[in-house]
């Protein structure tokens, strides 16, 4: 399948979007997922920018938002930069919004069952401000070391499942499967046409090749279930904090080192 391959913009730290584009396209990549930095972030001039690079706005990554926070202050806090976000997309075209918890909170404030049902009403509402819009929602699963919810394919299922709207799908990461899944290509096949968006990085958060991941048969198992989206590289510099992706100076080269020899090895394999 031939499939389209975009990055992160996140991965690149502060650089200027300009950088970015150069960077991605001169990498072989077809689009990106835009970090969402709704008040520093002009939409029109970011959609121009990549567009004169011949890159596509595939999807938003949020910035920190704590949706299931038991504080109504900061959890309302959430989901207001959300619905900023939502308006903010749209002039991007219609790229898919990413959300998911809290990065970094790995344990719950007040408890499990508390948070895991705010999570639920915070969704819904995401995807009811989404569908307004006219926009599609993906989960986005972590792993233990970010979050302490939804870190498995089964308990994505079990959330949309709950969740019951139409526009919300799952965004399996093949770096974060590593962590949590027993098997990351049974995992894919079991969330079938409920996977809206795929993330590729190595076993060690570097580029496709440079760990132990299996990616030809992730690839196959994505064929198998027909998914037809996008592959969004998430790739990360060597360095020993995972919260940031400035590992030092030459951290914009690092990444597009990767991203091109990810781009290489995905073709390869028939992606």
């Amino acid at each position: 399948m031939n499939r389209m391959i975009g990055c992160c913009t996140w991965i690149f730290g502060p650089a200027p979007l300009e950088d970015i584009a150069v960077r991605a396209a001169r990498a072989g990549l077809d689009g990106v997922e835009l970090f969402g930095d709704v008040e520093r972030t002009d939409p029109g001039r970011a959609k121009a920018t990549l567009e004169g690079r011949g890159l596509s706005v595939f999807s938003i990554t949020p910035a920190d938002a704590d949706i299931s926070h038991p504080d109504t202050a900061v959890r309302e806090a959430a989901l207001a930069y959300y619905d900023r976000l939502i308006d903010w997309a749209m002039q991007l075209g219609r790229p898919l919004i990413s959300c998911h918890g809290q990065v970094t909170r790995i344990e719950p404030v007040s408890s499990q069952e508390e948070e895991d049902a705010l999570l639920l009403d915070a969704v819904r509402r995401i995807c009811g401000a989404a569908e307004r819009r006219g926009l599609e929602v993906v989960f986005e699963i972590l792993n233990r070391y970010e979050t302490h919810q939804v870190r498995t394919v089964r308990a994505g299922l079990e959330l949309l499942a709950q969740v019951g709207a139409g526009n919300l799908k799952l965004l399996p990461d093949a770096y974060h499967m590593n962590i949590e899944e027993a098997d990351p290509v049974a995992a894919l096949l079991a969330g079938g046409g409920s996977i809206g968006l795929y993330h590729a990085a190595d076993s060690n958060r570097c580029g496709i090749g440079e760990g132990h991941t299996d990616f030809a048969a992730q690839l196959a198992a994505l064929d198998r279930i027909g998914y037809g989206g996008p592959i969004i590289l998430e790739t990360n510099a060597p360095g020993p904090d995972p919260f940031t992706p400035v590992k030092g100076s030459d951290t914009p080269d690092v990444v597009e080192a990767q991203l091109a020899a990810s781009v290489l090895a995905l073709k390869e394999m028939g992606a």
